[in-house]
């Protein structure tokens, strides 16, 4: 259904994802055609000067496929095996469509590992614009074979939303096997497509449904790459990959499915780094506490905390949570998980009472915290 309510620019750097329902059309083997399909719109998008990235599912499903699999392993290393194997396929078939095009493809596998250090965050940053720079289409996926579970993005959802942060992509684009987000799950009756709406709009919460057996995802993990994706200022379009030319519709403005608008104040690219991170621990905080984070912009302090969970050391990533049991922002910690329970509900002034030394007056400074959507 074409969006009547909107026209959209959509800018010049995109993130495409494709899910992998859609490319191994539930798991019965890859969608030569639609690949095919999808290649030449962007090839087409390419020669008016579009730069396209893809973040491609389907590597375990089509593992799955060429291995016989006819239930999605349980076993980490059956699923890493199946990746490992699928993942050859998907290159060919990107490569050799791309080159009846005289194109390029650059195969970019990433985990949480590669974003986590400021460092290697910048050099796949300048990595990822070079290529585009030079006419590449990076297809991207996590690298499943060599993944563990305390470092997995979880979903290439959430991974192409760190990707439109990393190059700061003007749209994301989410190809699904349905038109777009409905506004309650269409199998419990009759439910409307939802057209637009911002991102950090919390009734999104309520309309988004389980992902299937193939994928990690759903509509779930959709509107929560939008949000992230709206860190830096993109939005997102979710829709059908199985609609003619649809990125070449896309690109005249002429939205099908929904749109998920960014709304948010853009976080600096140093925050848009932090807010890719995973947490090693969480920080339940008091009311005053959460307030002072969410309305002042202040930093946390060691009073305002009430208990701590996880195993986290001196500058690694932690959760802060509110009395809902909600993360309120998430920031580098000053100090490891033995001095955080020691000093916590105490003042600042307190610190060095209580451990001998300080190293901060502050357990998160503001400059190193993220408010989350």
């Amino acid at each position: 259904m074409m969006n009547k309510e909107n026209n959209l620019d959509t800018g010049n750097t995109w993130v495409v994802k494709i899910g992998s329902s859609l490319l191994t059309r539930n798991g019965q083997g890859l969608a030569f055609d639609l690949v095919s399909q999808w290649v030449d719109d962007i090839a087409a998008l390419h020669r008016t000067g579009k730069r396209v990235v893809l973040v491609s599912s389907g590597a375990v499903a089509e593992g799955m496929t060429r291995l016989g699999f006819t239930e999605r392993p349980r076993s980490i290393h059956l699923l890493q095996a199946a990746a490992a194997v699928g993942q050859m396929g998907l290159i060919q078939l990107y490569e050799s469509n791309f080159q009846r095009h005289q194109m390029h493809t650059a195969q970019v596998l990433l985990t949480h590992d590669d974003l986590r250090s400021r460092e290697r965050y910048l050099n796949a940053r300048a990595t990822l614009n070079s290529l585009l720079d030079i006419g590449v289409v990076p297809v991207i996926n996590e690298n499943d074979t060599v993944v563990t579970e305390e470092i997995r993005f979880g979903d290439n959802d959430t991974l192409a939303g760190m990707v439109v942060n990393l190059i700061e992509a003007n749209t994301l684009i989410l190809l699904t096997d349905q038109p777009g987000l409905y506004e309650k799950d269409p199998k419990s009756g009759e439910s409307d497509l939802l057209m637009t709406a911002s991102a950090s709009d919390e009734k999104l919460n309520g309309m988004a449904g389980p992902g299937s057996m193939l994928g990690r995802g759903g509509m779930v993990t959709k509107v929560q790459a939008a949000r992230i994706a709206a860190r830096s200022g993109a939005n997102t379009i979710i829709t059908s990959g199985g609609m003619p030319n649809i990125l070449k519709t896309l690109a005249t403005g002429q939205v099908s499915g929904t749109i998920l608008r960014a709304d948010l104040e853009l976080l600096a690219s140093r925050k848009q780094w932090l807010a890719t991170l995973p947490a090693g621990g969480k920080l339940y905080l008091d009311a005053g506490a959460v307030d002072a984070l969410k309305t002042r912009g202040s930093s946390l302090l060691p009073v305002g905390v009430k208990q701590v969970e996880g195993s986290f050391t001196r500058g690694d990533m932690v959760s802060c949570i509110d009395a809902q049991g909600q993360e309120i922002a998430r920031g580098l910690i000053n100090y490891g998980v033995k001095e955080t329970r020691s000093i916590m509900g105490r003042p600042s002034a307190e610190i060095e009472i209580s451990l001998g030394f300080v190293n901060e007056e502050e357990l998160i400074h503001r400059d190193n915290l993220v408010l989350s959507l």
